[in-house]
């Protein structure tokens, strides 16, 4: 077993503790996987936006448009991030730590629907 748990990256994560139960390792999994489903919707969001000839006032376009391409490129990062501290909390026996990046990504998307509403009005 301890060669496995050498072989597996992130050796922070694995290198620590014990195995958990499978259940909760692909339940953090599925988490993760959900993040990035969401960066790319987030980055196709963006992308289309800007793409799409839409009826929005082009400089507030052009700014929710940037601010969903960054959350999209953040989230993953996020998602790597809380995949891998929950796991090594697990497998440590500690306490899951809080959840990361939901306030950047919901304050981000609150402020890009902001941005597009402004856009609609003032065009």
């Amino acid at each position: 077993m301890s060669d496995l748990r050498n072989r597996r990256l992130p050796a922070w994560v694995y290198g620590h503790g014990q195995e958990p139960d499978a259940r909760f390792s692909l339940a953090n999994e599925r988490t993760f996987l959900a993040w990035v489903r969401t960066a790319l919707a987030l980055l196709a969001a963006g992308v289309a936006l800007e793409a799409l000839d839409l009826p929005v006032e082009e400089r507030l376009r052009l700014a929710a448009s940037v601010l969903l391409v960054v959350l999209g490129s953040l989230a993953p990062l996020l998602a790597w991030w809380g995949w891998a501290r929950a796991e090594r909390a697990m497998r440590t026996g500690a306490a899951l730590p809080a959840p990361v990046g939901f306030l950047v990504l919901v304050v981000g998307v609150a402020v890009a629907g902001v941005l597009v509403l402004l856009g609609l009005l003032l065009r």
